[in-house]
C-alpha cells in the first residue's frame, strides 16, 4: 500500500515540476501558478516522507494500512487543492476535505482513549472554525458579489465607506478560520491535545502539511484578494504573531511531554510566519515560502523521531524517556539533535537562515518591536530544545524504556530532511529566489 501512495505522491510532484511557469488553470477556480506549485511540491515531499515513516509504524501499531494511506492521500489532495484554489468556496471545500481526513487520522487507533479524545476536541473546535470561515465567505460575497479572488481584489480595492464595516467583519471571520488551522493564538487550543493524542507519525503529517496548506491559502486570500486592505488587517496579524510567539515559547518551557513541547513550538513558528505577513515587504514575501519549506522538513523529522522512540504499548513521550537515547539509539539521538537545533535557529541549519530572513523582513518594514519579540522568544525556545538534547546525552539516569529500531525506510525518511536542513542552511540562495518568484505570481 505504501508503494502505491508514494507513486501517487511522486506523480503529483512530477506534474508540479512539468507545470512550472505555465500558469495553467482548471475550471477557472484552480490555478497552477508557481505559488501553488511551490507549496504542492512541499506537500508532496511531506507526504512521501510521512508514508516512508508510516510503513514501519503502521505495522507496529496494527493500524489498518488501507484506511490509513487512503486518508493520508485524501488529506494531501485537500491540501494541494487548498494551496491552488482561487475561489473562496473551493478553498472551503478543500479545507473540509483535509480536515475530515485529519480528524479521522488523529483517532485512527481506536483503542487509544487519548487519541479518541484528541480527535473529538479537534473535530468540535474545527467545526466552529469552519463555521466562522463560511460566514466570512458569505459576508465577502455580500459585499463583492463574487467568491473568486481575482474579482474580490478589484472590488475591495475600491470599496466605499458604506461597506467598510462589512469588509472588516468578513476579514475578521476569515481570519478566525485561518488562524485556527495555522495554530495561532488565541485559536490554538486544539493543538497540544491533538498533537499529543494522535499517533506520532500523524502528528508529523499534521504539523507540516496542514500548516503549509493553511498558510498558503492564508497568504493567497489576505495578501492578494484583501491586499488593498492591508493597513486594516496588518495590526491584527501583528498582534496574533506576537501573542503566538510569546505563548508558544513560554508554555513550551514548562512541558514534560515532548510532543506537547513541540506542539507549543509549532504555535510559536506560526507566529514567526505571521511576522513576515505583517511586514508585507519583498523580503517577507519570499521568507514565508522559504520558511514553510524549512519548517515542514524539520517538523516531519522531529516528530518522526518521536514516532520511533515510541512502541506499540508505550508512547515514551515523557522527557525522561529520552534519557540516554544517545547510547540506546545513537542514530535517532543524532538526527533528533539536528532537528531541534534547526527549530532553535542554530547555524548552519535551515532554521537559522529561515529565521534570519523572517526577522530581517520585520526590521526592513520598521517592525522593530515584533522583531525583538521574535528574537527573544526564539532564545527562550532554545532552552526546551536543548533540554531534550541534554537528556539524550548527559542524563545520569538513562531510561530503560524500549525504543523502536528504525527500518531502512524510516532512516531514509529522516535522512532526507537532515540533508535538506544543511543544504538550505549553507546554500539557500536558489531556493529563496524560487520562493520570491513563486509568490510574485499571486501579488
Amino acid at each position: 500500500m505504501e508503494g502505491i501512495a508514494i507513486g501517487v505522491l511522486m506523480t503529483a510532484a512530477v506534474t508540479g515540476v512539468l507545470l512550472w511557469g505555465r500558469g495553467a488553470m482548471s475550471f477557472g477556480v484552480v490555478s497552477a501558478d508557481n505559488f501553488g506549485l511551490f507549496v504542492t511540491l512541499v506537500l508532496a515531499i511531506v507526504g512521501i516522507l510521512t508514508v516512508a515513516l508510516s510503513s514501519q509504524v503502521v505495522e507496529r501499531d496494527e493500524i489498518n494500512p488501507g484506511e490509513y494511506y487512503a486518508l493520508t492521500l485524501f488529506a494531501i489532495g485537500g491540501m494541494i487543492l487548498m494551496a491552488t484554489a482561487t475561489d473562496l468556496l473551493v478553498i472551503f471545500i478543500a479545507l473540509e476535505i483535509l480536515s475530515l481526513a485529519v480528524y479521522i487520522l488523529t483517532g485512527i487507533r481506536r483503542e487509544s482513549k487519548g487519541g479518541a479524545e484528541a480527535a473529538f476536541k479537534y473535530f468540535v473546535l474545527g467545526g466552529f472554525s469552519s463555521a466562522f470561515f463560511l460566514y466570512g465567505i458569505a459576508f465577502t460575497y455580500g459585499i463583492t458579489g463574487s467568491t473568486r479572488l481575482d474579482e474580490i481584489v478589484v472590488v475591495m480595492s475600491g470599496i466605499g465607506a458604506g461597506n467598510q464595516v462589512l469588509s472588516y467583519i468578513a476579514m475578521g471571520l476569515l481570519l478566525v478560520g485561518f488562524a485556527f488551522k495555522v495554530s495561532a493564538v488565541p485559536f490554538h487550543m486544539w493543538t497540544p491535545d491533538a498533537y499529543e493524542g494522535a499517533p506520532a507519525v500523524v502528528t508529523a503529517f499534521m504539523s507540516a502539511g496542514v500548516k503549509a496548506a493553511a498558510f498558503a491559502a492564508f497568504v493567497r486570500v489576505f495578501m492578494s484578494a484583501f491586499g488593498g486592505l492591508q493597513p486594516q488587517w496588518e495590526p491584527v496579524i501583528w498582534m496574533l504573531s506576537a501573542a503566538s510567539m510569546m505563548l508558544g515559547a513560554v508554555a513550551g518551557v514548562v512541558q514534560r511531554s515532548v510532543r506537547r513541547m513541540l506542539a507549543y513550538s509549532s504555535i510559536a513558528h506560526a507566529g514567526y510566519l505571521m511576522m513576515a505577513m505583517a511586514a508585507g515587504n519583498e523580503a517577507g514575501k519570499g521568507a514565508i515560502l522559504f520558511y514553510l519549506l524549512t519548517y515542514a522538513l524539520t517538523s516531519v523529522g522531529a516528530f518522526g523521531v518521536t514516532a520511533l522512540v515510541a512502541t506499540r504499548d508505550n508512547a515514551n513521550d515523557d522527557l525522561s524517556d529520552y534519557a540516554g537515547l544517545g547510547t540506546r539509539q545513537p542514530l535517532l539521538a543524532f538526527l533528533m539533535t539536528i532537528f531541534l537545533l534547526s527549530l532553535g535557529g542554530f547555524p548552519p541549519t535551515a532554521g537559522f537562515i529561515g529565521k534570519w530572513y523572517l526577522f530581517s523582513s520585520a526590521v526592513g518594514a520598521g517592525d522593530y518591536a515584533l522583531a525583538i519579540i521574535g528574537v527573544l522568544t526564539s532564545v527562550v525556545s532554545v532552552f526546551f530544545y536543548l533540554r531534550i538534547v541534554v537528556m539524550m546525552y548527559m542524563s545520569d539516569q538513562p531510561s530503560t524504556a524500549p525504543v523502536t529500531a528504525p527500518s531502512p525506510a524510516s532512516i531514509f525518511a529522516l535522512a532526507v530532511p537532515t540533508a535538506a536542513i544543511f543544504y538550505l542552511g549553507l546554500l539557500p540562495a536558489r531556493v529563496l529566489e524560487l520562493a520570491l518568484e513563486s509568490i510574485a505570481t499571486i501579488l
